[in-house]
């Protein structure tokens, strides 16, 4: 099976174009929405970390509050790597465990840090999600109420637009419509078809 890394900046449109390959009939696994189930109420993972960041991480029902942790980790880097640290190791073993599940000619894994955690060399193409800074930052400032300070937290703690793009083997350019988007969505995933065939599969092209 193919495997394609997706991945891209914070307000490229990661998850747009997820949707439209999904669409299309194509299994995608998301690093982000495993990581949400890795944190659940109950789940081992909360309790870890309820013990490195304290209980104020949590909402009246016991819940993971994300906005409060989201903000003690990218206001200070060491508690960010200690959140890496956990989340990570876990998010990459249950992605192992569900892609030796899936039966396609290839899937998405969708993986926002992709080159920053160094995981290019376990997919076989890397597709970039790119646009503007300006352009991502208007996206996520309407989309998750961040402020500029916060926008531009998340954007230090990742790769920039120059690293993350020498790492891609496919660009998508995501500063149009929605029907722009599913015009490439869809040039894509007929080259990732051909590149799936059993006379392909084993090279990266």
């Amino acid at each position: 099976m193919l495997i394609v890394g997706l991945t891209g900046g914070i307000g490229a449109g990661k998850s747009t174009v997820a949707e439209l390959f999904q669409a299309l009939g194509v299994p995608v696994l998301d690093a982000d929405a495993i990581a949400r189930e890795l944190v659940d109420k109950g789940k081992p993972a909360l309790t870890r970390l309820t013990e490195m960041f304290g209980r104020e991480i949590l909402d009246d029902n016991g819940a993971l509050n994300r906005t409060r942790l989201r903000t003690l980790v990218f206001n200070d880097a060491a508690q960010r790597r200690q959140l890496e640290a956990l989340l990570h190791p876990l998010i990459r073993e249950e992605m192992q465990a569900r892609l030796k599940r899936l039966k396609a000619s290839y899937c998405i894994v969708c993986i926002p840090l992709l080159v920053e955690t160094g995981q290019t060399a376990s997919v076989q193409r890397v597709l970039v999600i790119d646009a503007p800074d300006e352009l991502r930052r208007r996206r996520v400032v309407t989309r998750d109420g961040l402020t500029a300070a916060e926008f531009n937290a998340v954007l230090a703690a990742q790769a920039g637009r120059e690293e993350r793009l020498a790492a891609a083997d496919d660009v998508i350019v995501n500063d149009g419509g929605r029907d722009r988007l599913k015009q490439r969505v869809d040039e894509l995933h007929r080259r990732y078809m051909q590149l799936a065939a059993p006379a392909s599969a084993s090279n990266k092209v």
